[in-house]
């Protein structure tokens, strides 16, 4: 398990730039998705594979209502999936999670032949900047793809 420090300080540095100010990870998912609790007390979905950290809920009635929600749910244990990966990939070790290796908004499909496993850490941060340099670019945009090591 990765330490909840690390997390925070990933999204802080990768993530920062949208608003969210992390105070704690709420929960996280077999593809790197994380639920994030602000200093405000606000409620984050930070999703990588669409590579966006938005606020889903105002306060904790807001997201206990959300978390009760079937279709929510669905959507965030991303089940179908999970299942396909672990039947191909095998199972996750360590702070390996699950990812798309070409995100959505990229064109990448959400098939097995586009899922690979990296740590934690690396997703959230790659998904971060990626999201920071195509933030303001329309939709169709063509861009050339440079990975820093």
């Amino acid at each position: 398990m990765v330490d909840e420090a690390l997390i925070i300080s990933a999204v802080k540095q990768a993530w920062g730039w949208t608003g969210v100010d992390p105070a704690e990870i709420v929960a996280q998912n077999e593809f790197a998705n994380l639920l994030i609790k602000d200093v405000n007390g606000k409620y984050w979905r930070l999703c990588p594979e669409d590579v966006y950290c938005e606020v889903l809920a105002q306060d904790d009635a807001e997201f206990d209502q959300l978390f009760s929600n079937e279709e929510f749910l669905e959507d965030w244990h991303m089940h179908v999936l999970v299942k396909k990966a672990k039947q191909e990939i095998g199972a996750l070790h360590d702070d390996r999670r699950y990812c798309l290796a070409t995100p959505g908004v990229l064109g990448g499909e959400y098939a097995v032949s586009n899922i690979k496993t990296a740590p934690l850490v690396e997703i959230v941060s790659a998904a971060g900047d990626l999201a920071r340099q195509i933030k303001d670019l329309p939709d169709g945009t063509k861009i050339k793809l440079m990975v820093k090591h």
